[in-house]
């Protein structure tokens, strides 16, 4: 299936399976569960995420970024998706598949926020594996890029276990947390997953 229709899909019909979890664009309906999830979660998140607007986790904050989500997503810029554990539908975290760039390039940037009670439990982990499969086949992506702030251990444990290859350091790289923070720049590419041949 090309890019092009996948874009066109409905946020309800794009669901990407995992081990035990899926991924599927949010929905106007996932507005008390995210809200919930991100609020308990405020002090976790804080130190890794741009700051928040204050209007963050009203409804009309959310419907915002769903039509950001749709739009980003028709334009084949970025594809945002909510993270949901299979067997009781709890929402986990989020991840996003952005900054798209096709031509030559054909990568993107990954992204991923894990909410507090569901951290260290291996989620991200199936969520951000069942993105990559995602990225590389639907997608048809050849890159696929992401950085972690130095002392984001867990994060850089994570995708060094992913297969990632740390390719850098970004100095001031992202505003997080109100402030220019340095980054490790990794690297995954479409023939580096286990069985994955290169497009043509």
């Amino acid at each position: 299936m090309s890019f092009f229709s996948l874009s066109r899909r409905k946020p309800s019909e794009l669901v990407i399976a995992g081990e035990g979890v899926y991924l599927r664009p949010a929905l106007p309906r996932d507005f008390e569960q995210w809200r919930e999830l991100r609020a308990c979660s405020r002090a976790f998140l804080k130190p890794w995420e741009p700051r928040w607007p204050a209007d963050d986790l009203t409804r009309v904050g959310f419907r915002r970024r769903l039509m950001r989500q749709d739009r980003d997503r028709m334009d084949d810029q970025a594809y945002t998706f909510l993270l949901f554990r299979e067997d009781d539908h709890a929402l986990l975290g989020g991840l996003t598949l952005g900054n798209i760039r096709r031509g030559v390039a054909q990568c993107g940037t990954l992204g991923y926020w894990m909410g507090e009670p569901f951290a260290g439990q291996g989620y991200m982990s199936k969520g951000v594996a069942a993105a990559l499969r995602h990225a590389f086949t639907d997608l048809r992506l050849h890159r696929v890029e992401a950085a972690c702030a130095p002392h984001n251990d867990r994060s850089r444990r994570l995708l060094e276990r992913l297969g990632f290859q740390h390719e850098g350091f970004a100095r001031a790289y992202l505003l997080i947390d109100g402030a220019w923070q340095d980054h490790l720049l990794f690297g995954l590419l479409e023939s580096d997953v286990a069985g994955a041949a290169p497009h043509c």
